[in-house]
């Protein structure tokens, strides 16, 4: 007799395990189908040099959402984050440098060797980040009003807009600002200071492919900033043990409530039976019968590869076509004989604890998106390197470091028909000249890297164009319309179907938002008054 599930989840993600950790606590027969041999999506450690370990792609941790971590309790399964004693260090073109975080004083200090207006301004800068923040924490866990739902529309649209209409008509400004405005347009009202400027815009384009002029690149600056890291809002930090820590945590509890996953075992096709949902095909040719198919894969993947295109209307087609991807994001993972010195601060120090930044200016971002746009990379890439070994002993072999060195922009496609497969060591040997243009002795230290380029991370993940955000962060790819208008509350448009990854509300990022917010509408819709809502 064949097995039936109540949900298989494509994918054991992140989302993937928060998803069918909810819906297993809720009783539900849940099974997850993973195209890799491990865990985690985005979110793994592996070896890539004899003896050193690291955070593959997501590498650092804010975003993941407390009521989550609480309700998994991960930290009985060994959750542990160590945060960063300052957020970031900036090396500067004329050989001088900027350090941000450690606390309102210390950054205001550190301002001041910059300018005196942007250290007084400061306070009231995080003051007004921080509210609007407020407003997205609020709604992360929350589903989106989803158009074409009568009455549910009005009544779930008026009830979020509810905190928007508490704020202050100044904060209401702040919030069309941040959601609308470039960068560069909203840090110039604020700032004077070039360098002061760039410390904040860098967050606007970690994994955008744009230019901090870009409208609406001032929204993902503050998608960056509405996290918290052991209580304290907007801290990012180390997870002991590099990512995969965090997501093999999540298979322990999810296994433990029954939840049966299978590794390698990639999906072929979504199984549709009479327009509804009947299971996965997995290329194998074993077929999973459930009662409802969730996809934690990006949108593209899922409704362009796995979706047969008669089950899908000529205008959905359409609009997926047009779901813009492509994050400009370029992955190395680097073995260090020793830590880098740089010329600005060449002792070693709480900077190596930070994100070291080289991108000094938001002109300097600009070009780089530039290049990329003309070259397919940037001549002089934005670089954040961490160095996670100097905090965890476990990554690398005594006296000697990991780093992770996350680079923007890295066209999706090259120009001129060239390959990234081909390309790919030039463009690192671009990341480490930039590096060793900072920090002499660099090149001299590496004992071996692990290279993924958008391509590369396409392949390895299943991230479609490389996107580490399943599609671009832009106003027209937010909330009810990610991924698109009328399917933005995590129902797909074919019955039984339903979406839980980072293509969804509230987008990228390890949150664990979008997997906690569709298993509470499949139980929603699993509900008796759900059922009748939805019958038909």
């Amino acid at each position: 007799m064949t097995k039936r599930y109540d949900a298989v989840i494509i994918g054991a993600g992140h989302n993937g395990l928060v998803c069918a950790f909810y819906l297993a606590r809720a009783g539900l027969k849940v099974r997850l189908v993973e195209r890799r041999s491990v865990v985690g999506g985005a979110a793994v450690t592996e070896e890539f040099h004899p003896g050193f370990r690291n955070s593959v792609a997501s590498y650092t941790v804010s975003l993941l959402q407390p009521q989550v971590i609480r309700d998994m309790k991960l930290e009985d399964e060994g959750y542990r984050v160590i945060e960063r004693p300052i957020s970031n260090f900036l090396p500067q073109e004329d050989g001088g440098y900027l350090k941000l975080g450690g606390g309102l004083e210390r950054t205001q200090a550190e301002f001041r060797r910059f300018s005196e207006h942007d250290a007084r301004v400061l306070p009231d800068y995080y003051d007004t980040l921080d509210a609007v923040a407020d407003v997205l924490r609020d709604l992360a866990m929350q589903s989106p009003p989803n158009i074409g739902d009568g009455l549910k529309t009005l009544i779930d649209g008026a009830r979020q807009g509810r905190r928007l209409a508490r704020l202050s008509v100044e904060r209401q400004r702040d919030v069309l600002d941040l959601f609308t405005k470039s960068a560069r347009t909203m840090l110039d009202s604020w700032f004077e200071s070039e360098a002061v400027k760039a410390a904040f815009g860098f967050d606007a384009v970690v994994g955008n492919y744009a230019s901090p002029d870009t409208p609406g690149s001032a929204y993902v600056l503050l998608h960056h900033v509405f996290g918290e890291v052991n209580g304290k809002k907007g801290a990012w930090g180390h997870s002991v043990g590099g990512m995969g820590s965090i997501t093999q945590a999540m298979a322990r509890v999810v296994t433990a409530l029954g939840v049966e996953i299978s590794l390698d075992a990639p999906v072929d096709q979504v199984l549709v039976d009479g327009g509804r949902v009947a299971g996965v095909r997995l290329e194998s040719g074993e077929e999973v019968v459930a009662d409802r198919v969730i996809s934690n894969v990006g949108p593209k993947l899922l409704f362009e590869k796995l979706v047969d295109a008669s089950d899908l209307t000529d205008e959905y087609r359409r609009r997926v076509k047009g779901f813009k991807i492509g994050s400009g994001t370029f992955r190395m993972n680097v073995a260090l004989a020793e830590l880098p010195r740089f010329t600005c601060l060449p002792e070693l120090g709480e900077h190596h604890q930070s994100g070291i930044i080289i991108a000094p200016t938001l002109d300097y971002m600009d070009r780089a998106f530039t290049d990329a746009k003309l070259h397919g990379w940037s001549k002089k890439p934005i670089v954040e390197m961490l160095i996670p070994s100097t905090v965890d002993d476990s990554l690398a072999p005594k006296g000697q470091h990991v780093a992770s060195l996350f680079c923007q922009q890295f066209a999706p496609e090259l120009p001129d028909g060239r390959d990234w497969d081909v390309e790919e060591g030039k463009a690192a040997d671009t990341i480490i000249d930039t590096v060793e243009a900072y920090a002499p002795g660099f090149r001299a230290s590496i004992l071996g890297t692990q290279i993924l380029s958008p391509k590369g991370l396409e392949r390895k993940f299943g991230l479609a164009g490389g996107d580490i955000m399943h599609g671009n962060m832009s106003l027209d790819q937010l909330w009810s319309a990610r991924p698109v208008l009328g399917n933005g509350a995590y129902r797909g448009p074919i019955k039984g179907l339903y979406m839980c990854g980072a293509g969804t509300h509230p987008g990228g990022g390890v949150t664990g938002a979008p997997g906690h917010n569709c298993a509470r509408e499949v139980l929603a819709d699993n509900s008796f008054i759900g059922r009748l809502l939805r019958r038909g």
